[in-house]
């Protein structure tokens, strides 16, 4: 009898581990075996191992574990004070990342996905001049300088050892299910409310999460994938009020968008505290991924129109 390969993955309850760890079962190429903290849903489909990012436990990672594919982390939380908040990073995602990086390697695990953050790139581009997997890291917040660093540890584990490293940067990932500032923007449009933000002329790359997925799975299987940096995104960029046009169409709604200046916008949400979720609505980010075409002959199955068409479906029904 065949012995199935099995594929280690942490953060399964998050929005990228579940559609990730859903994705394996459907597929049924790889046995998906799930490192966790807590209950994640998969508890009738997959082996759980006992994993708690915050502790510094070892795991028992067995010698049929292919890849290990992580996407846990602490995540970004807006405004949170940064003096407070690097060390908290630090101690998840980069101590427990090489931690279990190490692990992976005693092991025999052949290749480690870790999910980055495009973050690790900057907080903004200039409008038409995307991020290539190649510039400069410029990481500018306690989040991003954390999921840097966790790259540069993997990187010296790679060139150390025999485990392939493969770092993807995606951009801001929606999908069914997703929450914080996408989250609120639907609820937002939902109600009928008008939105000052009709005059938006950014550009902004986002990524649904089943590209991301589909991106991850080449990347487990691709021969050129190893000890390689890919960006993610969907291929298409959307300014903030394009975005805002194609969520209200999805939720059959007819919302007043109206067309405020941005200098304006981004005086008042200075006023109120709220300056860097301005400039994450205003800013452009684009990202090239022309690297993943050429590498890995791999092109965003899913439009953005229809992602976004998923998303809305999705959060129309878990509101009844």
């Amino acid at each position: 009898m065949k012995q199935s390969k099995k594929i280690l993955v942490t953060g399964a309850s998050g929005l990228v581990g579940r559609a990730f760890v859903e994705r394996l079962l459907k597929d049924g190429d790889y046995e998906p075996v799930i490192a966790a903290r807590g209950a994640t849903g998969f508890e009738s489909s997959c082996v759980i191992l006992p994993f708690d990012l915050a502790r510094q436990t070892n795991i028992s990672i067995s010698d049929d574990i292919e890849v290990v594919v992580h996407a846990a982390a602490r995540v970004h939380v807006m405004e949170e004070p940064a003096a407070e908040a690097l060390s908290e990073y630090r101690k998840i995602n980069v101590e427990a990342t090489e931690r279990l990086a190490r692990q992976a390697v005693s092991a025999g695990v052949k290749r480690f996905i870790f999910i980055s953050t495009i973050k690790v790139n900057g907080e903004e581009t200039i409008l038409d001049q995307p991020f290539t997997a190649d510039d400069k890291p410029a990481p500018s917040d306690p989040y991003a300088v954390s999921k840097y660093e966790a790259e540069l540890a993997l990187k010296e584990i790679a060139a150390t050892t025999s485990l392939e490293v493969v770092i993807i940067r995606p951009a801001l990932v929606y999908g069914p299910g997703v929450k914080a500032n996408f989250h609120r923007l639907m609820k937002w449009l939902g109600s009928g409310l008008p939105l000052p933000l009709g005059a938006i002329k950014n550009k902004r790359s986002l990524l649904f999460v089943d590209n991301l997925v589909d991106l991850i799975i080449t990347c487990v299987v691709h021969p050129a994938a190893g000890n390689q940096i890919f960006l993610a995104c969907d291929g298409y960029d959307l300014s903030t009020t394009e975005l805002l046009q194609h969520l209200s169409r999805a939720l059959s709604k007819n919302n007043i968008i109206i067309p405020v200046s941005e200098k304006l916008l981004l005086k008042m949400a200075s006023l109120i505290g709220k300056r860097s979720v301005a400039r994450r609505l205003l800013g452009s980010l684009q990202i090239d991924i022309s690297k993943n075409h050429e590498v890995l002959d791999w092109y965003p199955p899913i439009s953005v129109k229809l992602g976004i068409k998923n998303t809305v479906d999705y959060y129309l029904r878990s509101r009844h």
